[in-house]
């Protein structure tokens, strides 16, 4: 910014501003207003910019919700936007800027104010500022709702606008202020369930349009467009003069000049560079807003009915019964940018939230040929946990648990070979199926749990993945093997000594202040994770012992680790099958001699495997979880979306004191 950042704070002594929010009522067809919306500026991205655009139309929105009452400048200000508008489409198809131009630095001024109007109004009291009227001479009223019109315009804008670069900004700026009209969320504790503009988007003329916004944000999201140029989207006078230089030119050295946060003279703001895509992020985040706001008590979510109903465009089947809001979209484009996106936390809750409510999509994903691509990038994100924010992990862990759900998709991973895994440091993976690799990470994050964090859920989560795949585990890679058993060893170490904690307690010498219930409670979890561990290995050997000579290897060589458990009431029954298994490979070792290679002992277990009588393998229940979102989700997710919403909005900022949904440290 420069020697711009101090002039920033000089607005509010700018004269036109000051009439603007100023006692005195401006008609709408005063020249007034062509000068007020014909600046030339971007949109600040940075969030120190935005912090200081905030901090400087806080006193100016402030006096405006004093004088609108008799002024309706507000209003008005609405009003010759929507007037603006109007000519939008048509002004877009003959390349035409000046509409453009106008109705996006009107939209830019609207969204400012309405952003500290939220945080200072309720509801109600910003419903009655778009209501005051105007009382200059040659004003108009009108009896329609003037934020119903607002939104309803804003959505039309997004789905009929179509994205270019002259319109890059006005459609960002739609997409933002919709935002900002929903940010009431953040103020509030309690989930809002209801409200003015809750009935508007939900219930209203909105309503109608709800599929075409749901695909506009979708598509928004794919194409992934980067921000253009500056000279692309800011209303540049022509040199031979005229009007349109006329009133550019008649506030180029006193208004909005200090607004070119990003200009071609400075760096276009340094967050830009780290996200270059402004729309299609704050795409996907309106779009996560309004698939998670509450069902009314006699209505659905339109905007979840549509996210969950929606097909590819090349299904050409008719639907059995007609869904409300469906809608068809190209699900390998969609696909793709899943992919390439989970990096962030937005992509990866969309993802999620398509596998878990949209059944036309899941079954694609789960037919693509190259999984891969989406499920590395998931286990990136889990390799990486202590970098990762508690929710972003848990997201990428229930959409590995909602994949092993799947039979074929459990196979399948075992079958695509890796080579070099880059970002996996711990060890050199010069060739590794994605299934022994999603084992790897899916066993470190429980490792990595049960040091650090300690969270029930968490581990839960990993071990039901894993539970879901036993059946499934084919060739492991020794490293995976080892892991396995690494982590039963981890578990047995620390069940004895809760154990002996335990024990000492009962004797009276307890080492800290730790009660004996907790204990007891400690045991018990830590025997629950055990006895799953040990139904995961027995599901591996009763269904694919021939297909892992690298686990039943792993397996004696840590044969004393099972030792304990034998005569364990809680573990006798599985210990039976272990037991056979560790006896029947022990005796066929013994037989071969000693000082074995691993290459011979690797040979006795291949033919032991083939040669082990399975019908002396007692039978257990299959291993099949299934995830199921909590009662009151949203009590998790809204709390969620607008913590993404104040930490990854651009151009939004957001004190932090008088935030009440979340605390500061949630994201």
């Amino acid at each position: 910014m420069g020697a711009n950042t101090s002039q920033v704070s000089d607005l509010s002594d700018n004269s036109s501003l000051k009439a603007l929010v100023g006692s005195e009522s401006m008609s709408e067809n005063d020249p007034f207003w062509n000068q007020l919306i014909s600046f030339t500026f971007i949109s600040p991205t940075s969030s120190g910019d935005t912090k200081l655009l905030e901090e400087a139309v806080i006193p100016l929105a402030k006096a405006l919700i004093e004088n609108n009452p008799r002024t309706g400048n507000f209003g008005a200000l609405v009003r010759i936007f929507l007037g603006r508008t109007k000519e939008l489409k048509i002004s877009t198809e003959c390349q035409d800027q000046l509409f453009i131009w106008q109705a996006h630095n009107a939209l830019f001024m609207i969204r400012c104010l309405l952003k500290v109007f939220i945080r200072e109004l309720s509801e109600e009291e910003l419903h009655l500022q778009f209501s005051y009227q105007e009382r200059a001479p040659g004003s108009y009223g009108g009896s329609e709702d003037l934020l119903e019109e607002l939104l309803t315009n804003l959505v039309h804008l997004i789905v009929d606008v179509p994205l270019l670069d002259i319109t890059y900004s006005i459609l960002f700026e739609a997409v933002t202020t919709l935002l900002v009209l929903f940010s009431y969320q953040l103020f509030h504790k309690d989930i809002l369930r209801d409200g003015i503009i809750y009935q508007h988007i939900m219930k209203g003329r909105c309503l109608p349009l709800t599929s075409r916004l749901v695909k506009t944000l979708l598509y928004n999201f794919i194409r992934q467009e980067k921000c253009p140029p500056p000279a692309t989207h800011i209303f540049e006078p022509k040199a031979e003069g005229g009007l349109l230089y006329g009133l550019a030119s008649g506030v180029a050295s006193g208004l909005w000049t200090v607004f070119t946060l990003g200009g071609a003279a400075s760096k276009a703001g340094l967050d830009q560079e780290h996200n270059p895509l402004p729309l299609s992020n704050q795409s996907l985040l309106l779009l996560l807003v309004l698939a998670n706001l509450t069902d009314g008590p006699d209505w659905p979510n339109p905007y979840r009915q549509a996210i969950t109903c929606f097909r590819n465009t090349q299904d050409t089947s008719s639907l059995p019964v007609e869904q409300p809001h469906t809608f068809q979209i190209n699900f390998n484009s969609l696909y793709t940018a899943l992919c390439e996106q989970q990096r962030s936390d937005q992509a990866t809750l969309l993802l999620y939230t398509l596998l878990h409510q949209n059944a036309n999509m899941r079954t694609y994903m789960l037919s693509r040929t190259d999984m891969d691509n989406l499920v590395l990038p998931i286990l990136e994100i889990l390799y990486h946990v202590e970098e990762r924010n508690s929710h972003h992990v848990y997201m990428a862990l229930i959409i590995l648990l909602i994949l092993t759900e799947d039979d074929a998709f459990n196979r399948s991973i075992h079958e695509v070979m890796l080579k070099n895994i880059s970002w996996y440091t711990e060890r050199s993976l010069t060739e590794i199926s994605l299934g022994s690799l999603l084992i790897l990470v899916v066993i470190r994050t429980i490792q990595f749990n049960m040091t650090r964090t300690r969270d029930k859920y968490l581990h839960t989560n990993c071990l039901a993945a894993l539970a879901n795949m036993s059946a499934q585990f084919r060739c492991l890679h020794q490293y995976a093997a080892q892991r396995i058993i690494s982590l039963f060893a981890l578990l047995s170490k620390k069940h004895n000594k809760v154990l002996e904690q335990a024990t000492q307690s009962l004797r009276g010498r307890q080492p800290d202040n730790t009660a004996l219930p907790d204990y007891a409670q400690d045991l018990n979890v830590i025997e629950e994770v055990i006895r799953m561990m040990l139904e995961i290995i027995n599901s591996c050997l009763c269904n694919s012992l021939h297909h892992n000579p690298n686990l039943v290897y792993a397996l004696l060589y840590k044969r004393e680790l099972f030792e304990q458990f034998r005569t364990h009431p809680s573990f006798q029954d599985i210990m039976q099958n272990l037991d056979m298994v560790i006896g029947f490979f022990s005796q066929r070792l013994e037989q071969a001699g000693t000082d074995l290679s691993v290459e011979r002992v690797q040979e006795v277990i291949m033919k032991g495997a083939q040669a082990l009588p399975k019908d002396r393998l007692k039978k257990f229940p299959e291993l099949k979880f299934k995830y199921v979102e909590e009662d009151q989700p949203e009590d998790f997710f809204i709390p969620y979306v607008w913590s993404l919403v104040f930490n990854s909005g651009v151009g939004l900022h957001w004190s932090p004191h008088g935030i009440e949904l979340f605390s500061m440290d949630s994201g």
